[in-house]
């Protein structure tokens, strides 16, 4: 399973963008799906988390401000992002927990994760 993320880009603040992942491979299905991103100089953190049940996760620095949806049908998760801060800069990766079965039916679970999009927030 890959993931390609898309949606990044520059955008003043109090700006909006909207990020997407999609999923794509043979034969396989997403459990979780996540966003997580990684500022210059620090750790990794996750953003916002949603269960294939609908469930959602969001870290407190941006609840109310972003939104994590999905197209099921798609493999698709978006990241809805309002009221973007500064402080939101850094690179933004999405992963999903996924099951899938191999040419010769083997079972594969695993995580992949996408290659990261940028988000500048300028001040």
């Amino acid at each position: 399973v890959q993931l390609q993320a898309c949606g990044g880009g520059l955008v003043q603040a109090g700006g909006t963008l909207r990020l997407s992942c999609a999923a794509s491979g043979r034969r396989f299905s997403l459990n979780d799906m996540a966003w997580y991103r990684q500022a210059p100089g620090k750790e990794r953190e996750l953003v916002a988390a949603m269960a294939s049940g609908g469930n959602t996760n969001y870290a407190d620095s941006v609840k109310g401000r972003f939104t994590i949806f999905r197209d099921n049908a798609r493999h698709t998760a978006y990241l809805q992002m309002n009221s973007l801060k500064p402080e939101d800069t850094a690179v933004y990766y999405c992963n999903a927990d996924y099951r899938a079965y191999l040419e010769d039916d083997t079972l594969v679970v695993g995580r992949a994760w996408g290659q990261g999009t940028l988000v500048t927030v300028s001040s």
